[in-house]
């Protein structure tokens, strides 16, 4: 398998992260995912961008207590994505189940 076969939307550290938990929790904030990935909030705000531009996530602002809050989810198509990814990693990886 060629490593250059990965999507290249996942293949970079803190989209992979974001979406690996997104998996298992299936909607969180901002600051939630901030601290989970350890990124900052620009770096953060950037990969969701190109995650939500890839229709792997929802991104959704609402207001609580009059500020500013950011939700995201993993679509249908972020979720294959990520199944992908993984097979693809265990083949590259020889990992067999």
């Amino acid at each position: 398998m060629k490593y250059d076969n990965l999507d290249a939307i996942l293949n970079q550290q803190v989209r992979l992260a974001v979406v690996s938990i997104l998996i298992n929790v299936h909607k969180a904030d901002f600051n939630f995912l901030k601290e989970q990935t350890q990124t900052t909030q620009g770096n953060l705000s950037h990969q969701l961008k190109k995650l939500k531009e890839a229709k792997y996530i929802k991104v959704e602002k609402t207001f609580e207590n009059n500020y500013p809050k950011t939700f995201c989810n993993i679509t249908v198509k972020g979720k294959e994505a990520f199944e992908v990814y993984v097979d693809q990693m265990k083949q590259y990886l020889n990992i067999n189940e």
